[in-house]
């Protein structure tokens, strides 16, 4: 079958979803109000409460809930062949993570910017609450600790992409000061940084940076982790329009810049796809697709990340209400064109069936370097670029969006723990706050690894526990849908879902862990059923209490 047919049904269903269902859910269930005075107006602080063009800040959102795993997820899940990982990225975009998103955003823009997890508190109550407080640190631990060793390996396995990777921190400063100091419109600062980026990409490409095997008795992926935290701990501390923000838009375009490449090379390469659409051969040891499919690939379909993100700091940045659509369901398309655009790579950058199943040889294998390795081969195919430059390309694409999720993510984390510093009578300043989270991250990451990647123990437990937490946010989202008397039918269908195959993934994984004697895996698995039980369990209840005439807060104007 021909790469170009599952592209274009792909990216016409996608865009069918955005314009018409999309637009349904915006003015039937959400209801959204142009009139509404945002947190980004209300709370200002200049800090992290900011008015924020509607573009900036779908770039913002979209790179920060990208990361790697958008790439990494379908490039592993198309072991079992391209159709089961296709259906589920295009399915789950539109009907799941779009919702999903959009609503979180939504939700939290009409509780001044709150977290979903103490959003959780006043709708579901304060037993929930702390255990859902608990499901999401240790998503954002598992995110930040994870994150950077990815980000460290391909820094030392693609040194071409050292220059572009830190030099495109200062393009965002500069676009940062462009744009709010200078008052400048967005079209030349756009430009200005896409031709600076891709200057760095072919200098880069030229000029390789290689750290030393080894510095001060640190390896180099150990001295790349360290560089990292400290690096998102200065952005986590700085206001969102210095750095995050620029940085996350100019990512954006980075993005589109990239799938066009990709996506031109598939045009005019006409590659096949080699792989099968179900894989009838499977590597030994090869788990079941139900349920692991629907956990592997997470960011693409859906991501409980996403509203952590959407409720932490994009709605903290909403201009108006009415742009959550654009950014909310719209960065949910981006995640699933490059998870398409991942599939793609995946199946159709090998020139055998053979070539594919000498990457595959058994479940995990494939990932960042089978997305690498394969748009490297379609960009040299279809467009005549050397497949260096292309593997450069596509590596920094993929380190971009990791280090933009790290820095949202880090900004996540210590958010969480001034929540929870409130609900314990203690006051978190911001810096104490950002302190606690970088020095809980770098336990993870130097106490469970010699080499700085430790975040990668108890990444097995990534997939089943976002997915939770993504059903745990759909159900707060119905909770206020059932109070306000409106169909709860578009998020309760994504949420009985997620959960079962969340939870079934979970026992499956409690028997390996406890075959394999991994106690530390298996004690995190067993509290993360107990507490998503239980969070379900409370919203259930909530759920039952039908609709409250009291719940003003997402009709009217505070």
């Amino acid at each position: 079958m021909s790469a170009i047919a599952l592209l274009l049904v792909g990216l016409i269903a996608m865009a069918l979803g955005y314009v018409f269902y999309s637009k349904f859910i915006a003015e039937r269930i959400y209801r959204l109000d142009p009139n509404y005075r945002t947190p980004a107006h209300s709370m200002r602080d200049g800090v992290d409460y900011v008015p924020t063009n509607k573009f900036v800040l779908w770039g913002h959102h979209f790179t920060s809930v990208a990361g790697a795993a958008p790439i990494v997820g379908p490039a592993i899940a198309v072991i079992w062949g391209w159709g089961p990982a296709f259906a589920w990225v295009v399915f789950g975009t539109i009907f799941f993570a779009g919702v999903h998103d959009f609503g979180a955003l939504w939700a939290s823009a009409r509780s001044r910017g709150q977290s979903v997890g103490m959003l959780s508190g006043r709708l579901i109550g304060a037993r929930g609450r702390s255990l859902f407080l608990v499901v999401i640190f240790l998503v954002l631990l598992m995110v930040n600790g994870a994150f950077a060793a990815v980000i460290s390996n391909l820094l030392v396995s693609t040194p071409t992409s050292v220059i572009p990777v830190w030099g495109a921190i200062l393009v965002a400063l500069v676009i940062g000061q462009m744009i709010y100091r200078y008052n400048m419109k967005l079209l030349w600062p756009s430009l200005g940084g896409v031709i600076v980026l891709y200057t760095l990409i072919l200098i880069g490409n030229q000029y390789p940076v290689a750290l030393p095997d080894e510095i001060m008795g640190l390896s180099a992926k150990s001295v790349w982790i360290l560089l990292l935290f400290v690096y998102a701990a200065i952005a986590s501390l700085l206001p969102v329009w210095v750095l995050l923000q620029p940085r996350d838009y100019i990512n954006g375009l980075q993005l589109f810049v990239g799938l066009g490449l990709l996506y031109l090379a598939v045009l005019f390469g006409a590659p096949e796809l080699v792989a099968p659409a179900f894989n009838q051969e499977l590597p030994a040891d090869t788990p079941s697709i139900v349920p692991l499919l629907f956990v592997t690939i997470a960011c693409g379909a859906i991501s409980g990340f996403h509203g952590l993100v959407a409720s932490g700091t994009t709605s903290k940045q909403l201009d108006k209400e009415t742009d959550a659509r654009f950014v909310g369901y719209f960065g949910a398309m981006g995640e699933g064109m490059l998870s398409l655009a991942a599939i793609i790579c995946c199946t159709a950058g090998f020139a055998t069936l053979t070539d594919w199943q000498q990457v595959y040889t058994a479940f995990g294998t494939g990932g960042v370097t089978a997305f690498v390795q394969g748009g490297g081969t379609l960009l040299a195919n279809g467009l005549g670029l050397p497949a260096e430059l292309g593997g450069t390309i596509l590596a920094v694409m993929a380190i971009l969006f990791a280090g933009t999720t790290m820095d949202t993510g880090l900004r996540l984390q210590r958010f969480v723990i001034q929540e929870a510093g409130e609900l314990a009578g203690l006051k978190v300043n911001t810096l104490i706050g950002t302190l606690i989270a970088v020095g809980v991250c770098m336990a993870l990451a130097f106490g469970a690894g010699s080499d700085g990647t430790g975040g990668m123990v108890i990444w097995p437990l990534f997939g089943t526990t976002n997915q939770l937490l993504a059903g745990l946010t759909l159900a707060v989202i119905t909770v206020i849908l059932i109070k306000l008397g409106r169909s709860p039918v578009y998020t309760l269908v994504p949420l009985v879902f997620l959960l079962a195959m969340s939870i079934y993934a979970l026992l499956v994984q409690m028997g390996q862990f406890y075959r394999a004697e991994n106690w530390l895996l298996l004690g995190m698995d067993v509290i993360i059923l107990i507490a998503a039980l239980w969070v379900t369990l409370e919203a259930v209840i909530a759920m039952r209490k039908g609709r409250d005439p009291a719940e003003q807060a997402f009709e009217a104007q505070p």
